[in-house]
């Protein structure tokens, strides 16, 4: 079910208080969710009920997104402040060091919190960050046009074009290989989600500069690419590898950018087996005492 939390950030100006909207749903291990630029944590919903047979999975809405609010004044939509609200939700939830997946932008996030040794796992699915500036440049135009797109089309129209298979392809192939398994209701709301996404822009502008280009020692990491992604490339996924050299690559054939609706069997298991996977004793051991 839908609940919000609120807790306090640290910026320039003070404490700013932050309210984030999420569900939480099964049993065992926390496993957080974080969704990509102008989408909403519904994006999980095709993976929620099979990751929740093995994990206590929380599905959080971005500030700025879904039915979050974007950050107050005073507290930037960049990577240091997302960082410190995300770590900041994980002790008001009462998580701990939670399992942590994300996708696109969410991925990015993952990682930052592993390197910041708030997570025990990270599972990043086509992350943002490996990009080269030509790369991001074309990403960002991509997700600016589907922005203008979302923002112009009247909502009857949107209603109209998702009923159909041919609809549903036209308002989302560009993130989905398999458009037409979205069900309408899905492509409607989540038309609304970028077209009212209130932290889009400045997220977006905050991320004309990063690049992930450091290890994430002592947190075991997967990294995996939908081999249809046409908004983040799959050659980014080699970088990634390279950048985190014991992270584990994997390839998920016939998915797009957000692959949890074009093969969800396929994605919660490698979202299960990377939350499986232990670190050694003497890395746990490093990790909880950076964390303390």
């Amino acid at each position: 079910m839908s609940a919000t939390v609120s807790f306090e950030v640290t910026s320039p100006h003070g404490p700013q208080r932050v309210t984030l909207s999420y569900a939480r749903v099964g049993r065992g291990e926390p496993l957080l969710l974080l969704h990509g630029i102008g989408h909403h944590r519904q994006a999980w919903d095709p993976v929620v009920d099979i990751l929740a047979t093995e994990r206590e999975v929380i599905a959080v809405d971005l500030p700025g997104f879904g039915a979050s609010a974007k950050l107050p004044d005073g507290l930037a939509h960049d990577l240091p402040t997302m960082n410190a609200a995300l770590g900041a939700l994980c002790r008001e939830l009462e998580l701990g060091r939670p399992h942590a997946a994300g996708n696109s932008l969410g991925g990015l996030l993952a990682l930052e919190l592993g390197r910041a040794k708030l997570v025990r796992s990270v599972t990043a699915l086509s992350p943002a960050g490996f990009w080269t500036q030509a790369e991001r440049r074309y990403a960002f135009g991509v997700l600016l046009g589907m922005r203008r797109i979302a923002e112009r089309l009247p909502l009857p129209l949107v209603e109209r074009l998702a009923r159909s298979a041919a609809g549903r392809t036209a308002l989302t192939s560009t993130i989905y290989a398999r458009p037409a398994r979205r069900s309408p209701e899905a492509v409607v709301a989540e038309t609304l989600a970028l077209k009212h996404a209130e932290g889009f822009f400045e997220t977006l502008r905050a991320g004309r500069a990063v690049r992930f280009t450091d290890p994430v020692p002592g947190v075991p990491v997967t990294v995996a690419w939908g081999a249809k992604d046409r908004l983040l490339l799959p050659r980014q996924g080699v970088r990634a590898k390279q950048t985190i050299p014991h992270a584990r690559l994997v390839r998920l054939p016939g998915c797009g950018h957000v692959p949890m609706n074009d093969d969800p069997a396929l994605v919660a298991r490698v979202i299960l087996d990377g939350s499986r996977t232990r670190t050694t004793a003497a890395e746990s051991a490093q990790v909880d005492a950076a964390a303390s």
